[in-house]
């Protein structure tokens, strides 16, 4: 099992000064345990995080007390996405609990190979219950069986863990093909070239129109 060691949280020292030196505020609460803020350390806990997810038990180690958790919720920073807040769940590992977890698409498509179809990924997770020693960290789905566009995979094909039951219904689909449309070239309407002879024509005659004479005016001479 995973181990994180934690120290008791002093709530006087401000969030920001704890993030600087390195150190998540957390907590974790549940199965009987009372509110408990604590402090980990930022790169132990992406380590773990990254491998165990939040669908596999996790120990909390504060020295003198060791707290089985699954890691709840993380709160990211929206411009860093480096964790700044973590909440733990604590777990009783004798009572089976229901927990959603990540599907791994593994193996390859005979119908997206030929180029017939295209994988529809219809669920990316389902739910599942377990003792939680028993929680993987994923469900690897193989979509080699998706040779035509009829075929399909089911919640009820994936091969679950001893121990595991899946809680998401056995006929829901995980996966599907659906087939593969080729974009077509639009065509430009053909051009009426009478219709440009016509108005260049009109165009000519009306550059060509005579404009009226200016007539001088004539002097006329008076007899002396």
């Amino acid at each position: 099992m995973f181990v994180i060691k934690a120290d008791k949280r002093d709530m006087g020292v401000k969030l920001n000064v704890l993030r600087k030196a390195g150190r998540i505020p957390a907590v974790f609460y549940g199965a009987g345990k009372e509110n408990t803020p604590i402090s980990i350390s930022n790169t132990e806990f992406k380590k773990i995080w990254r491998q165990a997810g939040e669908s596999s038990a996790v120990k909390v180690s504060t020295g003198n007390t060791d707290v089985d958790v699954l890691i709840h919720e993380v709160q990211v920073d929206p411009v860093t996405s480096e964790p700044i807040h973590v909440d733990f769940l604590a777990i009783d590992m004798k009572k089976k609990i229901k927990v959603k977890v990540p599907l791994e698409f593994t193996g390859v498509s005979g119908a997206v190979k030929s180029g017939i179809g295209n994988l529809v990924k219809v669920l990316h997770e389902i739910e599942i219950e377990a003792l939680p020693a028993d929680l993987p960290h994923n469900l690897a789905v193989d979509i080699s069986p998706l040779e035509t566009l009829e075929n399909q995979v089911f919640v009820s094909d994936i091969k679950l863990p001893s121990g595991v039951v899946a809680i998401t219904h056995g006929g829901d689909v995980v996966a599907s093909i659906v087939a593969q449309v080729e974009e077509k070239e639009e065509v430009a309407p053909p051009v009426d070239l009478s219709a440009i002879e016509v108005e260049k024509k009109g165009k000519k005659e009306e550059e060509g129109e005579i404009a009226p004479a200016k007539v001088a005016p004539v002097e006329v001479k008076k007899d002396k």
